[in-house]
């Protein structure tokens, strides 16, 4: 079940939050001044006098959020997101500067544009809401590891050239006999789509019992020993490995490298369903990846459309401070400028556990509850440069994405190890001034909050760490770009840490979200012991990534209406 919710795509949280909207999807939020509020307070249905209520009220406009907001939409009922900068999107958004657009998070996609049960969960999200998203596609990174750089290219055979020149012919070997293994489990583990979830005993109906005979179908088509073998995909990947006799270090690190970049941890911490869904995903035959024309504030655009299409109603620069409790029950939020709105059937929260815990009034919660929360360990931060610049002495087949790793036996995980970096004019050429690249490279959430806590961001020392803990970026930048990049010649030049995400994403210590390793413990459902209070986005079920958060907030929505209402979405949509 919650393979199909694994999240293949590279997140990254916010760098910056800046006034002015992208060029590629500002007539999406400038059109609908009429339904966007621009000081927190517009347009509001009146229950009276000083008081203003919706069904539902989504705390946070992120990927998780605005999913959730819009199919609630999509199910007739009247929703409002409430957010607290100037720019929807969250970790997702984007911003301009002098002409250049910044994907501030997500880079990587798949399965953008595909559609039916084994759809990427944002995409089922797109169907439902009627939205479209062009995409440009490709099927390569350029890769710099310590065994040599080549261009990494997705599907059943160019890997295993790859493998043969620098890690050997026991490395092919090993990889022929992992992908045997598991891409048979493949079809076990997208069978259930994940718009027919829902968090009460309905999914029996919209689930279990309307995709069983594919589920039946799959397990035959198995066998007795691939049966056996689905029983793992709740299971760390790592265990498929190990019983496999995967023992040659490239394909151990590699496949560790693989999880961590789905899921911030290694593949003793993932889930085997995520894996294999991934390896169905990126290694079968005509397999593409996929990058949305405007970049990843076109993702954004495209649910608000969704949302305002049927209804729904977005507040920028609203504020909550916290979630009001009366008799037990979650009724509302006060905003910052002390206004209270009032949820008639739920409020909906996609700030991370930590926060939505710090939006509550003391003993509000179980001991046991606030406990669990508090002792759940958490990723790491951030390190992020964003760039604009020339594109003279660029190389004109420069790859979109390129990944370094520095040192296989620190560990992927390890600080300053792991750079990721994204051009995506390469492919959009719109997102830069004409003859320009943006560019995006940061460290995925191994930077510690701890070097960072306490310090002053007016400070000297400050800024010299700021300057210290990014020169790896800048280094991978050189590495990946060529001598025809010089640092002194970017037009824009920005430096974002683990502060600037604790500020602008509202994340407790900046932090990715919760390092839950697989085996060892499971993301927390929706529902809290506080009715009418519910969670999506990554600190619940299935967790981290953009698929993921998308398919978090699905299920929230789902949940908040009747069966009925939710089978006869599923029909309208072929599901």
């Amino acid at each position: 079940m919650a393979a199909n919710f694994c999240g293949w795509t590279l997140q990254a949280p916010i760098l910056c939050n800046f006034s002015r909207r992208p060029s590629s999807v500002r007539s999406s939020f400038i059109r609908s001044s009429s339904s966007i509020s621009s000081n927190g307070n517009l347009p509001i249905k009146e229950s009276f006098p000083g008081e203003a209520e919706a069904d539902v009220v989504v705390i946070g406009s992120g990927i998780g959020g605005l999913c959730c907001g819009a199919l609630l939409a999509r199910y007739n009922q009247d929703v409002l997101v409430l957010e607290s900068h100037d720019l929807p999107g969250g970790a997702a958004h984007s911003f301009e500067i002098k002409g250049y657009n910044f994907d501030s998070g997500p880079s990587l996609f798949s399965g953008l544009q595909s559609r039916g049960p084994q759809a990427n969960p944002l995409a089922q999200v797109l169907d439902a809401l009627g939205e479209s998203l062009p995409c440009a596609k490709y099927d390569s990174w350029m890769v710099y590891l310590p065994e040599g750089d080549f261009l990494s290219r997705i599907g059943p055979t160019d890997f295993f050239k790859d493998l043969e020149k620098y890690a050997g012919p026991n490395a092919v070997q090993e990889w022929e006999k992992l992908l045997g293994a598991i891409l048979p489990l493949s079809s076990a583990a997208m069978a259930l789509p994940p718009l027919s979830i829902r968090g009460d005993l309905g999914v029996l109906s919209t689930a279990a019992a309307r995709y069983a005979p594919s589920l039946l179908k799959s397990f035959i088509k198995m066998g007795p020993k691939g049966a056996l073998g689905a029983t793992k995909l709740l299971r760390p990947f790592s265990e498929i490995v190990d019983s496999l006799g995967l023992k040659d270090p490239f394909i151990r690190n590699w496949v560790d490298l693989l999880a961590f970049l789905l899921a911030g941890v290694k593949s003793d911490g993932i889930l085997s369903a995520e894996m294999i869904y991934m390896f169905a995903e990126w290694y079968k035959p005509g397999c593409t990846l996929e990058y949305p024309i405007d970049g990843s504030g076109a993702v954004v655009a495209a649910l608000v459309r969704g949302l305002e299409k049927f209804g729904g109603r977005l507040s920028l620069k609203s504020h909550v401070e916290n979630i009001v409790i009366e008799n037990g029950r979650a009724v509302g939020v006060k905003l910052r400028n002390g206004q209270f709105i009032r949820a008639r059937k739920a409020v909906v929260s996609n700030a991370s556990m930590w926060d939505t815990l710090n939006l509550l009034p003391p003993g509000a919660l179980p001991d046991s509850y606030v406990t669990g929360v508090n002792t759940t360990p958490q990723c790491e931060s951030f390190m992020h440069l964003h760039l604009g610049f020339d594109a003279e002495g660029i190389a004109d087949d420069l790859e979109i994405h390129h990944i370094v790793v520095n040192d296989w036996d620190r560990g992927v995980d390890a600080d300053q190890n792991v750079v990721l970096i994204s051009v995506p004019s390469v492919l959009s050429p719109n997102l830069a001034p004409p003859g320009k690249h943006v560019l995006h490279a940061y460290l995925p959430g191994t930077e510690p909050f701890s070097l960072w806590e306490g310090l002053d961001r007016r400070s000297a020392e400050y800024k010299n760490l700021k300057y210290q803990r990014s020169e790896v970026l800048w280094k991978a930048v050189e590495r990946a770009l060529g001598p025809g990049f010089k640092r002194e010649k970017c037009e824009v030049s920005l430096v974002g840490t683990p502060l600037t995400h604790q500020r602008f994403l509202r994340r407790t210590r900046g932090t990715y979200g919760p390092a839950i390793e697989a085996g060892k413990g499971t993301f927390p459902g929706h529902s809290t012991p506080i009715p009418q209070l519910l969670c999506c986005g990554d600190s619940t079920f299935p967790g981290i990534g953009v698929p993921a958060v998308a398919a978090s907030g699905a299920i929230v929505a789902n949940s908040l209406v009747t069966v009925s209402k939710h089978s006869e979405l599923l029909d309208a949509i072929g599901l």
